[in-house]
């Protein structure tokens, strides 16, 4: 199995980094992990690290070489990653418990698969074109079950923006896998949190992705999206992912 990555992580304008981010592999099976801690609520960036722990662990302790279950292997461990979040909280004696997002990407045999919860992102680039992205669990992204239509459901809202779901709150939270999908040589996905691609339009990060490498690529995104943040930008955090074969 051969890939190429780029990671990095910019606490940016805020007064800390609360983003975490990571990977791992064996010969046959690579992990990739990004979490963004919930500034609005305390310790986001101990629940970040603990989902990315926990994640990874299990990943270790899993793949000989290859993970047996793709699909069951991510939700567990995206369920494992809210309760340990739950028991910190609990051990800790908070009030309210940490939270954070979180998108993680499965490769092995030729093939990927993700989970996601929150509005973590994932691109896949395929030559030029978008192949998917990640729906963010946000009431400007998703409508809930009885709305006659988004638009007039929206105009009610008012902070469109606002996740009806994640990691560490006190509810089961709400995630989506994908289906296996196989890739081709070149194929490329970004994994990034809100701190990039809330500052970038798709059609900018699909064709930062499509003209270069991953390495020259994803260093370009972070710097552009804390230039359009200004002072005030975000954390930004990235991994991109180049399949080799």
């Amino acid at each position: 199995m051969k890939f190429s990555a780029f990671q990095r992580t910019e606490q940016a304008g805020r007064k800390e980094n609360e983003d975490r981010m990571g990977y791992l592999y064996t010969p046959e099976a690579a992990l990739f992990v990004v979490a963004d801690g919930m500034g609005g609520h305390a310790n986001g960036e101990i629940a970040a690290q603990i989902a990315l722990e926990t994640m990874t662990k299990a990943f270790q302790a899993q793949a000989h070489p290859v993970i047996a279950e793709p699909r069951e292997f991510l939700i567990k461990a995206l369920l494992q990653a809210h309760h340990e979040i739950l028991r910190f909280s609990n051990e800790a004696g908070m009030n309210d418990s940490p939270r954070t997002t979180l998108v993680a990407l499965l490769i092995q045999g030729g093939e990927a698969m993700w989970v996601h919860c929150g509005d973590s992102r994932l691109y896949w680039a395929r030559g030029a074109q978008l192949e998917k992205r990640t729906v963010d669990h946000s009431y400007a992204e998703q409508k809930p079950d009885g709305s006659k239509n988004s638009a007039e459901y929206l105009a009610k809202v008012a902070n469109r923006n606002v996740l009806f779901t994640c990691l560490g709150s006190p509810t089961k939270p709400i995630y989506d896998v994908s289906a296996s999908a196989s890739l081709k040589r070149g194929d490329k996905f970004l994994l990034c949190s809100d701190g990039l691609w809330g500052s970038l339009q798709e059609g900018e990060i699909v064709e930062a992705l499509t003209v270069a490498s991953v390495t020259q690529s994803v260093p370009r995104l972070i710097e552009l999206a804390m230039h359009r943040g200004g002072i005030y930008s975000d954390n930004v955090t990235a991994i991109g992912v180049e399949w080799q074969s």
